[in-house]
């Protein structure tokens, strides 16, 4: 007999095992089966995984995908199954269909995304399981695995994963294939991909390649910049018996780590901090122009470090001296004199070889079966269509017979690469001698010349650096430079730096602890005994400027004091060696941020408010409120540098200029500054002044807005700048269209309107036309209510990047450029 007690407990019983099959079909479940499947907002999870397979919208899109994510970063999505497909409501399922394929259906039952492999069974033999980051679909009568994500990657390389190509039957690209946005998963211009022969890694935009990855020689690809360093352990790349190469790695790495195929083509390596809780970035295959594919044209070598960054192989000219010239190297470069098998009348004297260490070999190598390097060289020197070779112990003897393209030069890395050259463009021992001898002999008359010559200077002149050198203080001298100082400032305060500690600090100027390059020169971090970190800007033999640059950055910056502008700690002057010491800002400058998708979410409305508002503060202070009025002259975002809390401080000074208390604009037959945010009336006639700072504070305002740069926006339907653009879609009453879709947010339409606004105010043609930066403040703050209807800005139509950070152009040949 039956209590009413046991009826309770049996309806309690039902009740509970009701609600767990209800709570994981809604929140998860561990296998999709042909019972079992996965209907949104569920998610596919097993205990122990760090991934998640489920149903996902990208930022501001109602459009819903079938995805994996990281548990602990779920808006870090590695793979999407119905990219070009998306489900345009919350009815979709995932699930086994009748012939044994995982499907992704809407609401009316139409699939939308299938695994596609031939049925061999019925449904009740396959399971869908999420092993790690891999979807994998089962047959249940063996176990094995039928289909697999990690062989369909999307944007995404992880751990274990195989990028392939079938290199004896289809020859199928299965590698990775970017997002067409940061907001959309679709399919993108970019790929990435193996070859098979001499194994590379490749970008590919559309057909025409973008990135190379120079060859694989059994550790390493050769042509990548600190591969040894950043990517040790877990990389092969395996050619099977079955005719198949793919490359696989990172297996053994404890962290999270990722590859990811951005949709501006740059392959990014991600690494996860646990203790900061975020995405690091220490590799990405695209770091400078030298990484694109081919840029200096064939027979043509680039490197970073020079400028310009093109240089033409020993033995050879540019094509077209003027490309070349303008920065247009994509012609490349021609032999100057023809080899022994060109010329008509052969002579006895043989063809040689010009030594490059340090390179990555060109593309379309051809291999030869191993043998030691004197076999390689006389082997390439027997055959006349022979160009080049090389020789790596981990692949052999590589060869090439055509145009040699995508040269680079590395530092500490690559490859010995020699280049056949006609026997009169060799060095010759002779020759060598006698050249060495006259160079000594030359060497010592200049030596003995300009020790007299400063032994003379200084007794007739005192020279800043000498003193420098001397006393390591200006123990209250006070400098003024002619051109640039009107006004004497001491020096005491100031704290001078030795070479010593600064090379120290630096690593001896390491590249890894390099973090960015300017016109003045490259700046790099360092770290004093006492622990401190400190930003050294070290003053670059290449760079335009000089002494008078470099002083007039030291005498404006000493005295001036603002938690907008970059603090100066001090400097270094010995010998050739010029360096400024500043407070060291970890989150570099804002164009790191701004410019680049990975990073550009992290600037929200309100830190993007808060920056522009700080730099209008640090202008208002060098025009208004500091004892000596400044004229920066060189406001772009390079040259606002963020610190922890996103603060922006103004820096780089060389170009400022100091103003009389009664002055309100000069002249300058130099023009000096950066196209796309001097003023019109100071690229054209050198006139600057509040009003010139306040052209560049408005660009810069409207790139924080729109989220891309000046002088590289291109509209695809009107040939306009990004100040053309912002004035059309204002005229249009379209400005949200400008709006960066990071930061675009209906509810504050109405501020984000007003930033564009007064944006254009601040670019309007004529100098008195545009507010002061005082009165900007006034607007952003709404302290003034009402604003003024712009007029038409300069420069509206469209201008190419002239591809340098500081130009100085003379008023005579300004048009000419």
């Amino acid at each position: 007999m039956i209590t009413c007690n046991q009826n309770l407990q049996y309806l309690l019983i039902n009740i509970l095992v009701l609600y767990a099959f209800y709570f994981g079909l809604c929140i998860g479940i561990c296998n999709i089966t042909s019972t079992q499947y996965l209907r949104d907002p569920a998610t596919l999870w097993c205990p122990g995984n760090i991934f998640k397979l489920g149903f996902f919208n990208p930022q501001n899109s109602s459009y819903r995908y079938v995805g994996i994510w990281y548990n602990f970063s779920e808006t870090t999505v590695v793979w999407v199954a119905n990219r070009d497909k998306p489900l345009k409501d919350s009815s979709g399922v995932v699930k086994i269909s009748e012939d044994g394929n995982l499907v992704v259906m809407n609401g009316d039952k139409q699939t939308l995304w299938s695994s596609n492999i031939s049925s061999t069974s019925n449904t009740t033999n396959s399971t869908a399981q999420l092993q790690g980051g891999n979807l994998v679909l089962l047959d249940n009568s063996n176990g094995s695995i039928i289909w697999q994500s990690y062989q369909h990657p999307s944007d995404t390389f992880l751990p274990k994963m195989k990028i392939p190509i079938n290199s004896e039957k289809t020859r199928e690209k299965t590698g990775l294939r970017s997002w067409k946005s940061p907001l959309d998963p679709n399919f993108g211009d970019f790929s990435s991909s193996i070859t098979t022969i001499l194994p590379q890694l490749f970008i590919w935009k559309g057909k025409y390649p973008l990135w190379r990855s120079g060859q694989w020689n059994g550790q390493i690809f050769i042509g990548v910049k600190n591969m040894r360093s950043v990517h040790t352990g877990g990389y092969n790349v395996v050619d099977d018996e079955e005719g198949t190469v793919y490359l696989t790695g990172l297996a053994d790495r404890k962290e999270a780590v990722r590859f990811t195929l951005e949709p501006n083509g740059n392959l990014v390596q991600s690494n996860w901090d646990e203790n900061e809780r975020n995405w690091k970035i220490p590799w990405l295959a695209i770091s400078d122009d030298c990484d694109v594919y081919g840029t200096c044209g064939p027979f043509g070598c680039c490197n970073s470090l020079d400028s310009p960054i093109c240089s033409c192989l020993r033995g050879f000219d540019p094509k077209s001296r003027e490309e070349w010239e303008k920065g247009n190297w994509s012609s490349g470069c021609a032999r100057r004199k023809p080899l022994q098998c060109e010329e008509k009348n052969k002579t006895s004297k043989e063809d040689g070889f010009v030594k490059m260490e340090f390179m990555k070999v060109p593309d379309f190598a051809e291999w030869l079966p191993p043998k030691m390097e004197d076999e390689c060289r006389s082997q390439c020197l027997k055959n006349f269509s022979c160009l080049a070779y090389a020789f790596d112990a981990g692949i052999g003897c590589m060869s090439w017979s055509r145009s040699l393209i995508d040269i680079q030069e590395l530092q500490r890395a690559g490859t010995t690469l020699y280049i056949r050259v006609a026997y009169s463009e060799l060095d010759h021992p002779r020759v060598i001698r006698l050249v060495a001898v006259l160079v000594i002999v030359s060497f010592l008359i200049v030596c003995v010349g300009v020790f007299l010559c400063l032994f003379w200077i200084s007794r007739r002149r005192s020279k800043i650096w000498f003193q420098f050198k001397r006393n390591h203080q200006l123990h209250g001298k006070k400098i003024s430079l002619e051109e640039n100082i009107t006004t004497k400032v001491d020096l005491d305060d100031l704290s001078m730096f030795k070479f010593e500690v600064l090379a120290m600090s630096t690593d001896q100027f390491h590249e890894n602890n390099k973090l960015g390059q300017g016109g003045f020169g490259p700046v790099y971090k360092g770290i004093l005994a006492d622990g401190k970190e400190i930003a050294v800007k070290r003053l670059s033999t290449a760079s335009g400027q000089g002494m008078k640059e470099f002083m007039n950055e030291v005498l404006l910056i000493s005295k001036v004091q603002h938690r907008n502008l970059v603090k100066l700690l001090g400097c270094c002057i010995e010998k050739e060696e010029k360096m400024l010491i500043y407070e060291y800002l970890p989150n570099k400058s804002l164009d790191v941020f701004l410019f680049d998708p990975t990073h550009k979410r992290i600037l929200d409305l309100s830190k993007r408010l808060h920056i522009i508002e700080g730099i209008g503060r640090g202008l208002l202070y060098l025009h208004r409120d500091s004892r000596i009025k400044i004229i920066h002259r060189d406001l772009k975002p390079s040259n606002i540098l963020l610190d922890n809390d996103f603060n922006p401080k103004i820096s780089d000074f060389g170009m400022a200029r100091i103003f009389k208390c009664n002055q309100d604009q000069a002249e300058t037959r130099k023009v000096a500054g950066t196209y796309g945010y001097m003023a019109p009336e100071y690229a054209i006639k050198g006139r600057f002044s509040e009003k010139s700072d306040v052209f560049s504070f408005g660009v810069l305002l409207l790139e924080i807005m729109c989220g891309q740069k000046v002088a590289s926006f291109w509209n695809e339907d009107i040939p306009l700048s990004l100040l053309g653009y912002a004035w059309e879609l204002w005229k249009e009453n379209n400005t949200s269209k400008f709006i960066d879709p990071v930061i675009w947010d209906p509810d504050f339409e109405v501020v984000l309107k007003r930033c564009i606004h007064i944006g254009l105010l601040c670019v309007q043609e004529f100098a008195r036309d545009r507010p002061t930066i005082s009165t900007v403040l006034s607007m952003l703050s709404s302290e003034v209510t009402s604003l003024p209807a712009p007029l038409q800005p300069a420069f509206a139509n469209f201008f190419e990047d002239n591809g340098g950070s500081v130009n100085y152009v003379t008023l005579t040949n300004l048009d000419g450029r």
